[in-house]
Parts: C-alpha cells; sequence; structure tokens
C-alpha cells in the first residue's frame, strides 16, 4: 500500500473538513495527475477536470460550482512540495477526498500480469477499483502492471492504458476500457488505431507500451505467461519523446 504524502476529505454539502476516506468501493469517480516541479505543475489537469465534470451526473454527484469547488481545493493542495508526486481526487455524493503519493517511477524492465477481469462500466474512471487494488498490492508496481483480459481480449492495465505496435503502425483497445488523458494528448499528435486486441494474435506486436498519469509511457519488456519478448522500443521512443514535451 502506497503512502500517502497528504490526505484529506471535505464534506460536498458545506466543504467542512472530516476524517479522511479513500471512497474506493463506493459510487463516483475519481482522476489522478502526474505532479512535478517547484513549484508543483499538474499535468493535463483542464481534461482531468473536465471528464469528472461529464461523470458526475452518471453517478449522482451534484452541487452547484463543483467546478470551481474543486479547482479552488485543487489549488489549495497542491502546495506540497514534491518533485515527481501524483495528485488523486475523488467524488462521491457525500465526500469529496484529496490525496498525494509518491509516484513509483517504473523500471526498464517492465512487466505484464495476466488478470482476467473487466472493471464495472468501464468508459468511467469509477471506484470501483477493490479487486485491482487488491491484485496490484500483491506486486513491485516499479516492475509490474495487470492486464485486464475479457474474452480473450487484452482492454487495460490497472493503471494505464496500452498500445500495441504492429510493423510501425500503434494500435490500442476500443472497447470495454478508459479512455485516458493521456493517451488522448498522445493521439494528437500521432495515429492511433483502435480495435480489439485478441490474447491470440500477440505475437504479432513488436512492442506493447503503457500510457497513462501514473506509468507515463512505460515500456513492456515481457509477457510470462504469452511467452511474448519486446522485439523493438522505436515506437516506444516516439511516444516517450511526446509525452516528455508534457513533463
Amino acid at each position: 500500500m502506497a503512502t500517502l504524502l497528504l490526505k484529506k476529505s471535505y464534506q460536498l454539502s458545506n466543504l467542512k473538513e472530516v476524517t479522511f476516506k479513500d471512497l474506493w468501493g463506493s459510487r463516483g469517480v475519481f482522476t489522478t495527475m502526474r505532479m512535478v516541479g517547484k513549484p508543483p505543475k499538474l499535468i493535463l489537469l483542464k481534461p482531468h477536470i473536465e471528464n469528472l465534470i461529464k461523470s458526475f451526473k452518471k453517478y449522482g454527484i451534484r452541487k452547484k460550482n463543483l467546478k470551481n469547488i474543486i479547482k479552488n481545493l485543487i489549488n489549495k493542495n497542491t502546495l506540497y512540495k514534491g518533485h515527481d508526486n501524483l495528485f488523486r481526487i475523488a467524488l462521491n455524493k457525500t465526500l469529496i477526498s484529496i490525496s498525494i503519493r509518491k509516484r513509483p517511477k517504473p523500471k526498464k524492465n517492465f512487466n505484464l500480469l495476466l488478470f482476467r477481469y473487466k472493471r464495472v462500466e468501464p468508459n468511467y474512471k469509477n471506484l470501483y477499483y477493490k479487486k485491482i487494488l487488491a491484485k496490484l498490492g500483491k506486486v513491485d508496481t516499479t516492475k509490474f502492471d495487470i492486464a485486464l483480459v475479457a474474452k480473450d481480449k487484452i482492454l487495460e492495465t490497472g493503471t494505464s492504458n496500452l498500445v500495441f505496435v504492429k510493423n510501425g503502425k500503434i494500435f490500442s483497445p476500443k472497447n470495454n476500457c478508459y479512455l485516458g488523458n493521456t493517451l488522448k494528448f498522445i493521439s494528437k499528435k500521432i495515429k492511433i488505431n483502435f480495435k480489439d486486441i485478441f490474447i491470440k494474435s500477440i505475437d504479432d506486436y513488436d512492442e506493447i507500451i503503457l500510457i497513462g498519469s501514473g506509468k507515463g509511457v512505460t515500456s513492456v519488456s515481457k509477457i510470462n505467461e504469452l511467452k511474448w519478448k519486446r522485439r523493438k522500443s522505436n515506437c516506444y521512443n516516439k511516444l516517450n519523446k511526446i509525452y516528455n514535451s508534457l513533463v
């Protein structure tokens, strides 16, 4: 379990600070942003907030001026002087919770483990994450992530989107996964083809890459269960250069 550098919860009704709750498992939404530099900068702050706002109605979260409230709470709680952290904000019908933790930096020899599971309502960044967190809690997240698999299709990981490279072309799963802000940003700079990715065709791909707020752009070295190994790093280098323009 990650050590939190900051943790605060507020009642949604009156914004009074209360005992911290992480809200995992409750009906609500969250987003995680990378926080870098001194003074801290939140990467892709605007689209992260916009995605939260879009999800509020579906999860029954209603309060006047909620967008401005969120911005004010973010400004209030990003004074922590850390060089490379992860800032998380989560909301349900009654609470807003904010936390900051140190970002685990992925190692070069990074592996994927398969987990046959599809997230609940996967098109949304909701708080139904307990099964994923339990699985991630058993591994070193600087060396491993879990690839979610359903009906023999690879969807996303427990933390990130996935892209697959075949003959220099980049592909990413199109169904039953959340399209994250980092992938959206990169897809505006370089063409990404969205289609189903089947386990049976995994050997067709030279590279597999994680893209997300926490992992940034991380190249997968191997997937032991599928006997897959990385053959090239050309697209990883291109995507990482695009991502580094943000950071």
